[in-house]
């Protein structure tokens, strides 16, 4: 599964962050062993585009989100945002660019001070950058909290502590605006919130992106989620990326065997439907040591030779679809057995 290719990456269109070939590897003691976190992946973004990164948990898509930001910064690869290396930056422009890039994590409280007052968290960001006097920032803090549905006036006297989980998130969102950033990187955002607050969260996001003039990486392993913010999804495992497509085509006609997979693990709220049983068994390989050829061949009911000794590449296989697989469920080279 998960191959190499840019065949998906587009030249048309006001494309704000382009990735090519990113690479992040971690080294495993003194083994000389190292993890194979990502594994050259390319990957765009228009701007006001939302790109949702799907995958099982370990695939590689926190660290990707990370990367982007350098944080670390890739073992190789490029990262072009607004036309800018950032690869190639020093520190101090690395922290200037980071100001037009922010990113939501997932655990909301534990990624707030608990020591700080919630609107000094919030305004930090305009005092270390001196953006306006106090009058102002107290402003933009105030607006931003009403904005995202947090008390102004309790925020200027409680802690982190003093907030449920989802009102936790909505401080990080609040947060992560006060810069003006154009890029947001959502790592999980709705993941530790229960689902009914992950519907107003959502909704929040897709608001503030229309607002501000977002752009949006939304990463998740809940595909029935990002269904609902994305424009394009991309499908990662094991550090590749296996499918890159527009969300509705996505979900309509998922190509590849693994994205049929999680797909059909999306529970569905009916007692009289029955659950669907999938083909797939076993673990995901190490990432220490990937299998050879197609990384998925593995766990793949439609793996052939070709999987195990040649890795595939992104292809297209319908308009805007592309799949990195021998054997597509549609297009061409599809097996009797899967047909």
């Amino acid at each position: 599964m998960a191959g190499t290719g840019k065949a998906h990456l587009r030249t048309e269109g006001d494309v704000l962050l382009r990735v090519e070939d990113l690479v992040v590897e971690f080294p495993v003691g003194r083994t000389g062993l190292k993890v194979n976190a990502v594994s050259g992946i390319s990957l765009d973004v228009l701007r006001g585009e939302t790109l949702g990164v799907v995958g099982e948990s370990g695939c590689g898509k926190s660290t990707t989100g990370r990367a982007i930001m350098q944080l670390p910064r890739p073992t190789s690869g490029s990262v072009l945002f607004e036309g800018r290396q950032l690869t190639d930056m020093s520190g101090d422009d690395m922290r200037e660019a980071r100001t037009r890039m922010q990113m939501i994590f997932q655990d909301p409280i534990s990624s707030l001070n608990p020591r700080r007052k919630v609107r000094d968290i919030v305004t930090e960001p305009l005092a270390i950058w001196k953006r306006g006097n106090s009058t102002e920032q107290r402003a933009k803090v105030d607006a931003l909290l009403e904005e995202v549905g947090i008390d102004p006036q309790r925020a200027a006297e409680s802690q982190p502590h003093q907030f449920s989980g989802g009102q936790c998130q909505r401080i990080s969102i609040a947060r992560s605006l006060v810069l003006e950033p154009t890029l947001i990187i959502c790592d999980e955002p709705v993941s530790a919130l229960d689902v009914s607050v992950q519907a107003q969260v959502l909704n929040l996001l897709e608001d503030l992106k229309a607002k501000h003039g977002l752009t949006l990486i939304f990463i998740a392993h809940d595909l029935a989620v990002v269904k609902n913010i994305s424009d394009r999804v991309a499908v990662m495992y094991l550090g590749k990326i296996c499918e890159v497509a527009p969300s509705d085509d996505l979900y309509r006609a998922p190509a590849h065997h693994y994205t049929s997979v999680l797909l059909d693990s999306i529970p569905v709220p009916d007692p009289s439907v029955a659950a669907t049983k999938t083909a797939i068994e076993g673990e995901p390989p190490s990432p220490v040591l990937p299998p050879p050829g197609c990384r998925f061949h593995t766990r793949c009911p439609a793996a052939t030779d070709v999987c195990r000794n040649e890795e595939p590449k992104l292809r297209e296989i319908a308009t805007a679809h592309f799949v990195a697989c021998h054997h597509p469920l549609y297009g061409d080279d599809v097996p009797v057995s899967v047909a």
